[in-house]
C-alpha cells in the first residue's frame, strides 16, 4: 500500500484487527504550485483516494438539469439510449475511462461521443442536428369528397371530349360524376389522375402525332426525283439492316418536318421486300428474323405499311404479304395479315397470276385463315386460267389445300380446259438430273385450229399438285388424271433418300398414291412396278422427317395409361404415325398440338384433316384431342375422366 499513497503516508498493518492512527514522515511542506496534477490520477486497477470535487460537481449538475437530446442519442446508435440517462463523462474521467477498457465494451459509441464533442467545439452542432434528424411525418389529411368529386368531374369532362369533340359537354352533378365513374376502368382512372393527368395526355398526345406522322406521307404533294433516288437505294441495297437503315433515316426526316415525304407506298412495299428477300438470300435462322422484327424502326415501317395499304398497287398488296410472311412466320402479324385480307379482296379484280399466288402462298405459310379471301382468289384465278405459269399454279393449289380450302372455281375450269387430251400437253422436267426448262411457253395447234399451251412442270411442281389434290379430296378429276399419268416419265429416275427434296416428294407421292388406293381404286391409275417401290421406300424414310414430343403429348400420354388399357405408343398407318392405338380395338388416338390448326380461326389445317380422312378410310377409328380442349380440363381427374369418356373407354 505505501507505493500506492502519493504524500508518503505510512499506514501500518494491524495485527489486532482493529482501528490505526497514521504516522506522518515529517518532510517540507511543498508548496501548491509545485504540486502536479497527476498526483491525483488513479493507478490502474486501484480507486483513487480523493475523488476530484470539480467531476462530481459537473456529474451533479448534468444530472439535475441537462439531458441528451434526442438527434444525440440517434447519432450515437442504439446502445448509447441505454446510457442515456448517465451524465456525459468530462475530460479527466474520460481520460480515465480510456485507462480502463474494462468498464466499456462499445468502442464504436466512444468514438462517435468523440466526434460529437469535437464537432459540438467547432460550432457543427445544428448542421449535424439537420442531418440526424429525421423529419416529421406529417398527417395525411382527409380530401375533400367535394375536390376529388370535381376533378374527376373534369377529367371525364376531358375524356368525353376526345371521343366526341362536336358535342359540348355540361357539367354533371356529383351524383351523375360518380356513376359515370364506376362505368370506366379503375385503373385507367387512377393513371389518368396521376399529375393532374399529365401521363395520361402525354400518351394521348404521342399517340395522335404517331399517327399524323404515319400519314404524312400521303399529306403533301410528291417529289418525283426524290422518291426514284430512295427507290434505287432500297433495291441496291445488300442486307436487311441496311434496308431498315434507309428506311429509318427517312422517317426521322419525315417526323422532324421533311416535306415533301419520298415514303410513298411503292417505296415502303418496296423496303419491306428487299428485307425479306435479302433474308431469304442469307437463309437467316428464324430466331434472328423476330428479333430484327421487334426492333423500333421495323414496327414503325411495318405500321406505315398498314397505312398506306389501301393506297398500294395490286403489286404492292402482294408484296408486303409476302414480305411478312417471310419476317414473321406464323408467330406475329396475325391483324396485320387480316388488314391485307380485306385490301386484297378490295383489290382482287386487279390481281394477276402471279399476285393471286404470293398472297394464297403467304396465308397458307403463316396457318392464317381467310376463306372470303380465298374465296375471292380462287375466282380470280379461273378468269386468269390462260395465263398461269406452272409454279404459280402449283404454289395456289399448295396455298389452298394447306389451309383446307378448296377453289371449286378454278379446279372446274382446269377441267374445263384440259378435258380433251388433244388439247392437253404435260411434260415434266426434273431439274435435279440436269435437264435444262425452257422459260418460255411453248404453244401448238390443237385439231380444231385453237391454241393451247405446253405445260412443263418440275418434279417438284408435279408432287405438290398431287398432294393439293389428295389433300382436297379431288383426285377424280380430269386435270388430276392427266397430271398424274405424267410420272411414269420418272420410272427410269433415281429417287435418292439422301436429299431433302427427293424426300419431300417421294412422301408427298407416296401418301397421293396410297389415297388414290383407299379411295380411289375404281380409277385403275395407282403406281405400280419399280417406281412404286422406290416410292414407297423412300416415303417411309425418316431420314428428314424426324417426330418430336411436345410436353402436351407427353403429359396426355401419361395419362392414357392410367386408363388401364395397353397402348402402343408412335404406332405406322401406312406411312402416318398415330400417336397411340388399341391395336385390337382398332381404335387411334391423336393428340394435336397448335401447329395442327389455323392461328386465327382455330379450323383444321389440310394436313391435319387429310390425315384424319386417311386414318379412318384405312378402317381405324379416329379420337382427336385438341391443345384447346385440353387447357380447359382441370386437374387429373377431369383430364382422366374427359380421356375415357371421348375414347369410349372403362378403366379395367
Amino acid at each position: 500500500m505505501e507505493s500506492a499513497l502519493p504524500l508518503r503516508l505510512a499506514v501500518p498493518r494491524s495485527r489486532g484487527g482493529g482501528s490505526f492512527s497514521p504516522h506522518f514522515k515529517s518532510y517540507a511542506k511543498p508548496a501548491a504550485a509545485q504540486l502536479h496534477p497527476s498526483c491525483f490520477a488513479r493507478v490502474p486497477g486501484k480507486l483513487a483516494l480523493f475523488a476530484p470535487r470539480a467531476v462530481s460537481e459537473d456529474r451533479a449538475e448534468t444530472e439535475a438539469n441537462d439531458a441528451t437530446p434526442q438527434w444525440q442519442l440517434d447519432f450515437l446508435g442504439a446502445d448509447a439510449d441505454a446510457d442515456a440517462g448517465t451524465p456525459e463523462p468530462s475530460e479527466e474521467e474520460e481520460e480515465d475511462d480510456e485507462l480502463l477498457p474494462a468498464e466499456t465494451t462499445d468502442w464504436c459509441v466512444r468514438a462517435r461521443r468523440a466526434a460529437l464533442r469535437s464537432i459540438e467545439a467547432r460550432g457543427l452542432a445544428p448542421s449535424l442536428q439537420k442531418m440526424v434528424s429525421t423529419p416529421k411525418k406529417k398527417k395525411k389529411k382527409k380530401a375533400n369528397k367535394k375536390k376529388d368529386l370535381k376533378k374527376a368531374a373534369a377529367e371525364l369532362k376531358r375524356r368525353k371530349k376526345q371521343r366526341d369533340a362536336s358535342e359540348e359537354e355540361e357539367e354533371d352533378d356529383d351524383d351523375d360524376v360518380v356513376d359515370d365513374l364506376r362505368d370506366m376502368d379503375d385503373l385507367e382512372l387512377r393513371v389518368a389522375q396521376f399529375a393532374d393527368g399529365m401521363f395520361d395526355e402525354k400518351r394521348q398526345r404521342n399517340r395522335e402525332a404517331f399517327v399524323q406522322t404515319l400519314s404524312k406521307f400521303s399529306a403533301a404533294p410528291s417529289n418525283r426525283s426524290k422518291e426514284v433516288s430512295l427507290n434505287r437505294s432500297i433495291v441496291q441495297a445488300q442486307t436487311a439492316d441496311e434496308v431498315l437503315a434507309l428506311t429509318a433515316e427517312v422517317i426521322a426526316a419525315v417526323a422532324k418536318g421533311l416535306s415533301p415525304s419520298p415514303l410513298t407506298p411503292l417505296n415502303i412495299a418496296t423496303a419491306l421486300h428487299r428485307i425479306a428477300k435479302n433474308m431469304e438470300t442469307v437463309s437467316m435462322m428464324q430466331t434472328h428474323r423476330l428479333a430484327f422484327a421487334r426492333q423500333r424502326d421495323m414496327s414503325m415501317l411495318v405500321g406505315l405499311a398498314m397505312v398506306a395499304l389501301p393506297e398500294c398497287s395490286a403489286q404492292g398488296v402482294s408484296n408486303i404479304s409476302w414480305a411478312l410472311s417471310k419476317i414473321g412466320g406464323d408467330l406475329l402479324y396475325l391483324p396485320e395479315m387480316d388488314r391485307v385480307a380485306d385490301v386484297a379482296i378490295a383489290k382482287v379484280q386487279d390481281f394477276n397470276a402471279q399476285n393471286v399466288a404470293n398472297v394464297a402462298g403467304a396465308f397458307a405459310s403463316m396457318r392464317q385463315s381467310a376463306p372470303g379471301l380465298f374465296s375471292a382468289l380462287a375466282e380470280r384465278a379461273a378468269q386468269l386460267l390462260q395465263t398461269f405459269k406452272e409454279q404459280e399454279l402449283a404454289q395456289f393449289l399448295w396455298g389452298c389445300a394447306a389451309l383446307n380450302y378448296c377453289p371449286h372455281p378454278l379446279l372446274d375450269a382446269l377441267d374445263a380446259a384440259f378435258q380433251e387430251d388433244d388439247r392437253f400437253q404435260c411434260r415434266v422436267s426434273d431439274v435435279t438430273s440436269g435437264v435444262p426448262r425452257s422459260s418460255t411457253e411453248e404453244t401448238f395447234s390443237g385439231d380444231d385450229g385453237n391454241i393451247a399451251r405446253a405445260l412443263d412442270f418440275s418434279r417438284d411442281q408435279i408432287g405438290n399438285i398431287a398432294w393439293s389434290y389428295a389433300v382436297l379430296g379431288q383426285m377424280g378429276r380430269p386435270f388430276f388424271v392427266h397430271i398424274w399419268k405424267t410420272l411414269s416419265q420418272f420410272e427410269e429416275q433415281r429417287v435418292s433418300d439422301l436429299y431433302r427434296e427427293d424426300m419431300m416428294f417421294a412422301s408427298q407421292v407416296y401418301l397421293a398414291n396410297q389415297s388414290l388406293k383407299l379411295e380411289y381404286p375404281h380409277l385403275g391409275i395407282c403406281l405400280s412396278g419399280d417406281l412404286e417401290e422406290k416410292i414407297t421406300r423412300a416415303g417411309k424414310s425418316k431420314r428428314f422427317n424426324q417426330k418430336t414430343t411436345s410436353s402436351f403429348q407427353k403429359e396426355v400420354g401419361r395419362l392414357l395409361y392410367s386408363t388401364g388399357h395397353e397402348w402402343v405408343r408412335e404406332y405406322t398407318v401406312d406411312g402416318y404415325t398415330v400417336d397411340a392405338v388399341l391395336v385390337d380395338e382398332k381404335l387411334a388416338f391423336e393428340i394435336d398440338g397448335q401447329t395442327h390448326f389455323s392461328r386465327n380461326l382455330g379450323t383444321p389445317l389440310g394436313h391435319t384433316a387429310f390425315k384424319r380422312r386417311y386414318i379412318t378410310a384405312a378402317g381405324w377409328k379416329l379420337v382427336s384431342l385438341s391443345m384447346q380442349e385440353w387447357e380447359q380440363l382441370q386437374g387429373e381427374f377431369e383430364q382422366l375422366e374427359y380421356l375415357r369418356s371421348i375414347l369410349g373407354v372403362d378403366a379395367e
